[in-house]
């Protein structure tokens, strides 16, 4: 692994809110430019943006924000400054007359932990900004690392989750599925490479390596507002519908990831199954090391759907679940950890393969 590189692994942050007026636009009213003081905290900006009737989706310098009418969602990798988005977030709400009712923060094991900045170095220090910064009505808190068991072969990373809302049921009814890969196939992270002198901009480049990828196969029913990187990286956020799904690739080789989101029913109601979802977006990267990370969040978990996902990763992909783990969190659902690796190159305690 490289001693020094770009941080994929991102810190995501969920806020859900209440209102009491009947403006259906809610969040999306907030302006561009109040946006962009946001985000210039955080330290990104926005490259791209798209919006249907249901939300906007921006690509970011460094990955994603939605805002739907009572949601937002962002996620930054590198070494960016996410939970001092939080408070000016309430604060524009509250302008909207919408109140705060969840938070939700989350992230994987970041491959170079010591180049973060504070509070990042430590996720008891993250958990108190958060706590810091969110009110009092929001009472039912837990914060959770959920470790595999097997975590010191280098395979598995751990996954961190802190939860708190006003309510102790949770009523998110999508099921958000978050996918981390490390070390990908070398031949298939050249498709999110520039060609020196191609003479296509950022949103054609993307659009180039969305299609040679398969990317545009994951779900063949979203819009698709992609974003190459020079010389190399890539972005996209896919529309379809209310739901939404994000992809966003660090190629280089030594540090190399790619990461997944999406928003998913239980039930195949059009959008695809997940296992069938999962299987796809892995399938363009194939790579060594896979976490999914499955928060169910006004459905009830689903044991069969944690099954159903291990045997078709195992049948079509070649990936053995090495780890499953399962943490309940009040007012925000059930999330299932799951750490998976190709048989061929896992290596046991004794030194052999298995």
């Amino acid at each position: 692994m490289a001693v020094s590189g770009f941080e994929g692994f991102e810190k995501r942050l969920e806020l859900r809110f209440s209102t009491t007026n009947n403006n259906p636009m809610g969040l999306r009213l907030i302006d561009f430019e109040s946006l962009d003081q946001v985000l210039n905290e955080v330290q990104c900006t926005v490259v791209s943006a798209v919006a249907n009737h249901s939300f906007d989706a921006y690509v970011l310098s460094e990955s994603s924000l939605f805002v739907y009418p009572t949601k937002i969602i962002i996620k930054t990798c590198g070494t960016t400054q996410l939970l001092k988005s939080i408070r000016p977030f309430i604060h524009l709400a509250r302008t909207l007359s919408l109140t705060l009712r969840a938070c939700r923060y989350s992230r994987g094991s970041f491959i170079f932990p010591k180049a973060q900045p504070f509070p990042y170095t430590s996720f008891k220090d993250e958990v108190v900004i958060v706590e810091e910064s969110l009110p009092n009505s929001l009472r039912y808190r837990k914060a959770s690392v959920m470790t595999p068991s097997n975590n010191n072969n280098n395979h598995s990373r751990a996954w961190h989750v802190f939860t708190a809302s006003a309510d102790v049921a949770p009523d998110e009814p999508l099921v958000v599925v978050e996918v981390c890969m490390t070390e990908l196939d070398r031949v298939n992270a050249r498709s999110f490479f520039r060609r020196k002198g191609d003479g296509k901009n950022s949103d054609s480049a993307g659009k180039e390596m969305t299609r040679l990828s398969g990317i545009d196969m994951i779900n063949a029913n979203a819009f698709i507002c992609d974003f190459a990187f020079d010389p190399c990286g890539y972005s996209m956020n896919g529309v379809d519908g209310d739901r939404y799904s994000t992809i966003h690739v660090t190629p280089e080789d030594g540090f190399s990831y790619a990461s997944f989101e999406c928003g998913l029913s239980l039930y195949n109601d059009g959008h695809g199954d997940i296992s069938e979802v999962l299987t796809r977006a892995i399938d363009v990267f194939r790579p060594d090391c896979v976490s999914v990370a499955t928060t169910y969040g006004g459905e009830d978990y689903n044991h069969e759907v944690t099954k159903r996902v291990e045997r078709l990763l195992a049948k079509k992909l070649g990936l053995t679940c090495r780890s499953r783990l399962v943490d309940e969190f009040p007012g925000s659902g059930t999330v299932v950890f799951q750490s998976f690796t190709p048989r061929r190159k896992y290596s046991s305690p004794e030194g052999g393969e298995q």
